[in-house]
């Protein structure tokens, strides 16, 4: 059994408006005894973000899962204007050991709106079933044309990686040596967009290639019963609740799903944690 936890933190900001890292990890911990821990808006070096003090919540975080495998995914690199730099994006933490890991910069075009640099991270980890591939983002919020191309380089990194299993390169020394890869993948995140946007539904599509479609794990399970509410429950600055936070697992993995479920109970943050659990 491998048990994930996807969840936009918020740089740990509660609805309390107090920023408390641990009681991110506790609430996690309470949730379950999670193998891998998939987070977004963790930040490094931003004071100007409401309540934050600035500190390197990446560390932080690493820090407070001793025994896990910390993984940044900067998105935004920016200087703080003191010969510094400041950093924001997503974190993957593993208890399960970790090979490969890439981190890919998705397509960012040009908008009238607010936006910034979004981020894949893909961490390839081993399972007892084998090697799978676990991937997490974060998609623009204020624009569907962003969004649209995020999508499309989500999906790019999905039939990459299924062509490398095809033919993986030859084995060499060092840089050139060759590492555990899978078709069979996990996309958590939270992709601003509701269930009914054809935008999130673009991202199950079918591949030309072949490689193994992403679905909707809550949909595997649940069929046409509406997803939970994953954001704006506690505070609706952004809008009624809705969903936006998603689990995707290949087609492969779909029958191995043996539980998704949105934790709505938590204030921590905004937003609210996914769990899901695989049988393998």
């Amino acid at each position: 059994m491998i048990r994930l936890i996807t969840w936009n933190i918020q740089w740990g900001l509660g609805i309390d408006g107090t920023v408390d890292l641990k009681r991110i990890v506790d609430h996690a911990r309470a949730i379950a005894d999670f193998d891998i821990l998939c987070l977004q808006e963790v930040s490094d070096n931003f004071s100007d973000l409401k309540d934050n003090n600035g500190s390197n919540q990446f560390a932080e975080l690493a820090a407070l899962l001793p025994g896990y495998t910390a993984i940044e995914g900067v998105a935004l690199d920016i200087p703080d204007g003191a010969g510094g730099r400041r950093r924001f994006g997503n974190m993957i933490l593993s208890r399960l050991p970790v090979a490969q890991v890439l981190r890919y910069t998705l397509p960012w075009e040009a908008a009238a709106t607010r936006n910034m640099p979004r981020l894949l991270i893909e961490a390839v980890v081993e399972t007892k079933s084998g090697p799978l591939r676990v991937m997490t983002t974060h998609l623009e919020y204020s624009s569907n044309t962003l969004r649209r191309a995020q999508v499309e380089g989500i999906r790019e990194a999905h039939r990459a990686a299924y062509e490398r299993v095809l033919t993986p390169h030859e084995d060499g020394p060092g840089t050139y040596v060759l590492l555990p890869n899978s078709a069979s993948a996990v996309l958590t995140g939270d992709f601003n967009m509701k269930p009914s946007d054809p935008i999130k539904w673009r991202i199950s599509d079918a591949f030309e290639n072949g490689a193994p479609a992403l679905l909707d794990a809550w949909q595997s399970v649940h069929g046409t019963e509406a997803h939970p509410y994953s954001f704006c429950i506690y505070d609706q600055t952004y809008g009624a609740p809705h969903c936006c936070d998603f689990v995707f697992v290949t087609e492969d993995l779909a029958g191995r799903v043996s539980r998704i479920e949105y934790k709505q109970e938590t204030q921590a943050s905004d937003h609210q944690p996914v769990l899901l659990e695989l049988d393998m």
